[in-house]
């Protein structure tokens, strides 16, 4: 049956039947109107679910708002409803408006109607319309593509084995929809073309390119585009855009708009299953894990890729998912290693113009699968390229790619071992013919000559020329044992290179001999052994350095034990005090490098009192002891003055800070009155005495007292204790408890449990504590006991 518009053209407007077609026509204006009204209502309303969320209004007051704002802008409430949404959005779809908006002119054909409304309105229709292509295709044609002077549109969905069905079309009759509703595999055709070029394919007219296309008939002269439609970097089918009459290219801006049409149609085609009877079935999705239990069957190496896609969801790479037990690399690497990284991280050559990465990822694209006959495979190692040749298969499987490959033969592999021998030997091979006087080097030995690979390999009776001219005797002496004693040979030399740079290098050759024994040929290799010719001089030189550096330490740690023993020997002779018996333990590191700054001090002062300290400074060395000395003279020449040992720790804390090179340590001082049976003392970061009573053993308290040298001024806290007859003081260093793997106070209680059952004499005593020290830092250690008779 004839279309009405052609009915009522002819028929006089008075008969039935004009009226009736003319009531048709107005009730088909209506209903396009009440469809457009409604996509743009519904426009509205969600610039006004916006504007609530913006402004925290209410739905009447952002309506107002709406209108407002439309009247003050001198637009419709549509137009604005729009930009409202594009600047909520920020989606492709705004940045598509703002690329065509700034445009000095408008493209041919574009009407007066805002891009942004016609692309927001076609995006409604498309989402209204997401699991039906035709209803998709009726909504782009009438909202998106009549304002650019198009006429029809087709959606092609693209099958796994290359095939094109036909989703939804608009603007094509009934019967040449059904004429091209499958198009099989490797059929040029327009939406063809658009599949297999990333950019899409334009045709400024129909009849110049030849190829054959749905309405082709309807519109002979027309122009036509067509786009892939794809997202996250997956093809799913084309959209190709039908023109009456020739064009000129589009403009971008243009262009734009038609990719992001293009892109909300692959949303739909995502889905896509054909209608029953068609001959194009439904693509199967198979499991990964079904996947790789394949892979694993194989007898071939193979890989299991899956998209890795960045955070705005656009294809950057493939995550090798899974490596099969066949898995052989042409860089000699494991599977572990493979095994879990991208397909980029792992093969970075395979990036290059035509090369593996770029065939996967248009396998993966297109869904159709890729075959080819001795590929080359390169892998970089170390900054060097090895390659192997292979038989590659690429297949799509669901959302995986197979891919799989079989490297040629033996000798490729044996080929790619040699490589990287000579690579981590830096040994370049060669073979000279002495009767043709043809050369061949390998690529190696032009990079260890420093020569590009186009130039002349160098003669080995040219060798002198090149090397050092000291080392002309070991090169004719090398030369005349090859060629004319006809024996293997071998010399070091230093070659000089193009660039100006010198090689410590090593040749070995061996003569060719004919079944005469006539000398026709040399064959041999060079090796790089710079890096071996410097090993060994800074050896040399580090030995001697070292040797002499020991030699230093040696006399610097005997000097240091000779001034320690002098200052502080282990034992000394018993002090004359009535009623009051004293001893001293010194015991020095081990270690002759751990000599520290431990000191003690025993003496009896003209007031009849007795000095009574210990000591430790921070660090070992030369710089410790003699630290050491310093500080135990002052304190002995500070105590002739009569102070309290809290002012002689503040005194000794200025020496320390201020004259002997800011050093740090720590002390206690006590001075003993015999008459009276006390003993005032103070501490400056010192473990505090230990006072041993009828079988007890107790810590004094822990008064207040910063270490020595830490600061210039210090107070310190003195206090006075009472001891009886038969009771031993005991001061000493931490090098007697200390222990890395243990607290101070669990050191200290094994001290206090040791000090119970002393022996009766005070030398055993002190012996018992040194026997049974659980320090394990191999410090010094001192130790002053005194028992009141």
């Amino acid at each position: 049956m004839p279309p009405v518009d052609d009915v009522a053209a002819d028929v006089p407007a008075g008969s039935p039947v004009g009226r009736l077609a003319a009531t048709v026509e107005r009730l088909r204006h209506e209903v396009r109107t009440a469809q457009a009204e409604a996509e743009g209502r519904a426009l509205i309303e969600l610039a006004k679910g916006i504007l609530v969320e913006r402004l925290g209004c209410g739905p009447a007051q952002a309506g107002r708002q709406l209108a407002e704002l439309a009247e003050q802008a001198q637009v419709t409430s549509l137009e604005l409803a729009v930009d409202v949404i594009n600047q909520a959005a920020r989606d492709r779809v705004a940045e598509v408006t703002e690329a065509f908006l700034s445009t000095a002119a408008a493209p041919s054909g574009q009407t007066e109607e805002s891009p942004a409304v016609r692309l927001r309105a076609a995006e409604s229709g498309v989402l209204a319309a997401a699991h039906d292509a035709q209803a998709m295709a009726d909504s782009l044609l009438e909202h998106a593509l009549r304002p650019l002077g198009a006429v029809a549109v087709a959606i092609w969905a693209a099958g796994s084995d290359g095939s094109l069905a036909l989703a939804g079309s608009a603007g094509f009759t009934p019967a040449e929809a059904a004429r091209w509703c499958y198009v099989p595999p490797d059929v040029a055709t327009v939406a063809r073309r658009g599949l297999t070029e990333p950019d899409g394919q334009w045709l400024p007219s129909i009849a110049e390119s030849g190829l054959p296309t749905i309405g082709r008939r309807d519109y002979p002269d027309g122009a036509r585009i067509a786009v892939p439609a794809g997202v996250g970097g997956r093809i799913h089918g084309v959209l190709e855009i039908a023109w009456p009459g020739s064009e000129e290219p589009l403009p971008r801006p243009v262009v734009r708009q038609v990719e992001t049409l293009a892109e909300l149609c692959a949303h739909t085609l995502e889905d896509f299953v054909p209608s029953a009877g068609t001959s194009w079935g439904p693509r199967v999705v198979p499991d990964v894990a079904e996947l790789m239990d394949l892979a694993d069957g194989l007898h071939d190496p193979a890989l299991v890729l899956v998209p890795h896609l960045d955070d705005e969801g656009r294809l950057v790479d493939f995550r090798i998912q899974h490596v099969n037990s066949r898995f052989l690399d042409p860089a000699g690497r494991s599977r572990a290693v493979v095994g879990g990284a991208l397909l980029l991280e792992a093969y970075p050559m395979a990036a290059g113009a035509g090369e593996l990465f770029q065939r996967v990822e248009r396998v993966y694209a297109t869904g159709e699968p890729f075959r080819a006959h001795r590929m080359r495979l390169t892998a970089l190692v170390d900054q060097v390229p090895l390659s192997a040749v292979a038989d590659i298969s690429i297949s799509r499987h669901g959302s995986s790619v197979l891919l799989i490959w079989r490297i040629e033969d033996e000798t490729a592999r044996l080929a790619s071992l040699l490589q990287h021998a000579q690579r981590l030997g830096r040994i370049g091979g060669f073979e000279e013919n002495l009767l043709t006087s043809e050369i061949t080097w390998n690529s190696q030995l032009f990079d260890l000559y420093g020569r590009p690979p186009t130039s002349s390999p160098v003669p080995l009776e040219d060798l002198p020329a090149y090397s050092h001219p000291d080392d002309a005797v070991h090169i004719g002496r090398f030369l005349r044992t090859l060629l004319h004693q006809h024996r293997p040979a071998s010399a070091a030399f230093r070659l000089r290179r193009p660039d100006g740079v010198t090689r410590h290098m090593r040749v070995v050759a061996e003569p060719v001999l004919d079944t005469a024994g006539q000398l026709f040929g040399v064959r041999g290799a060079y090796q790089d052994i710079s890096a071996q010719h410097w090993t060994e001089v800074a050896l040399a030189a580090t030995r001697d350095q070292l040797a002499h550096t020991e030699q230093q330490a040696v006399e610097r740690n005997r000097l240091t034990l000779q001034l320690q023993h002098a200052i502080m020997p282990p034992t000394q002779a018993p002090l004359r005090v009535p009623t009051l018996e004293v001893a001293v333990r010194y015991r020095p590191a081990e270690t002759e490098h751990l000599v520290g700054g431990d000191w003690y001090d025993a003496v009896v002062l003209p007031s009849g009192l007795v000095l009574l300290c210990v000591g430790d400074v921070a660090g070992h060395g030369i710089e410790a002891a003699t630290s050491m000395v310093v500080l135990r003279n002052a304190l002995r020449g500070l105590a002739v003055t009569g102070a309290g040992p809290a002012q002689l720790l503040s005194w000794l804390n200025i020496v320390a800070h201020h004259l002997t090179g800011a050093v740090t340590a720590t002390a206690v001082c006590g001075l003993y009155d015999p008459e009276r049976r006390t003993l005032r003392w103070a501490r400056a970061g010192h473990l505090p005495p230990v006072v041993m009573r009828t079988g007890e053993a107790t810590a004094l308290p822990r008064l207040k007292g910063l270490l020595l040298g830490a600061l210039p001024e210090a107070e310190y806290e003195e206090t006075e204790v009472r001891l009886a007859a038969g009771d031993t003081l005991l001061m000493y260093t931490d090098g007697l408890i200390e222990r890395r793997d243990r607290s101070v106070e669990e050191s200290l209680s094994h001290l206090l449990e040791t000090a119970r059952s002393a022996p009766r004499t005070l030398d055993q005593q002190l012996d018992r504590l040194l026997t049974y020290s659980r320090s394990d830092t191999d410090d010094d250690t001192c130790i002053v006991g005194i028992r009141v008779g």
